[in-house]
């Protein structure tokens, strides 16, 4: 079976053959993402999967596709990539000593099947001083992150626990992916195990 990651990110890349796919194509989609603004945190994500796993399984119709989104929520606002540093100091000033919530939306298509579903983690954040915020900004890591931080790098000395999926606040959550996947009968533990023989 052929598989195509249709996200251009290495994290994901990484999840993906973490979680025992070893054998994929990443063919990330190109078109603008489009969305209602009065769409929920977590219709916005899955509305935004389905796009991408669409335009990816029209120029490959025969592939199993994956594509996800991952946004941040914060009082019912959606924070995505900043576009400045001003803009990022200002999205880790509204996170600072509070929760929010990470969504990730995940389609997974093959032969005209399709299956659409979201996942949230809940995050806490320390209290930040102006100094912790101005030091992060200068490492760059929060520049192509969605709500300004990346968990899973220098933005981890950020974050005071979480309540969910940990890989889901990298941006795939792993164990429902691998869920949606053995209903397509791609069963990432069989072919980790087959690659370890």
């Amino acid at each position: 079976m052929h598989i195509i990651l249709a996200s251009q990110s290495p994290r994901r890349r990484e999840l993906l053959e973490r979680m025992g796919i070893s054998q994929f194509d990443v063919i990330p989609a190109k078109g603008e993402e489009r969305a209602d603004p009065s769409l929920t945190p977590e219709q916005l994500v899955e509305a935004l999967s389905r796009q991408k796993a669409a335009e990816v399984a029209a120029a490959h119709p025969d592939a199993l596709i994956i594509a996800a989104d991952t946004v941040v929520a914060v009082d019912g606002a959606v924070l995505g990539k900043p576009r400045s540093r001003e803009d990022a100091a200002d999205m880790l000033k509204r996170l600072s000593g509070r929760e929010h919530t990470v969504y990730s939306g995940l389609t997974v298509s093959w032969q005209g099947r399709s299956i659409t579903q979201h996942e949230a983690t809940t995050v806490r954040f320390r209290p930040l001083t102006q100094a912790d915020i101005t030091h992060y900004i200068s490492t760059g890591e929060p520049m192509d992150k969605a709500g300004s931080y990346g968990i899973q790098g220098y933005g981890c000395t950020l974050v005071e626990g979480i309540s969910g999926d940990y890989y889901n606040v990298v941006g795939l959550p792993v164990c429902r992916l691998s869920q949606i996947l053995s209903g397509f009968g791609v069963e990432a533990l069989a072919m980790a195990a087959k690659k370890e023989l």
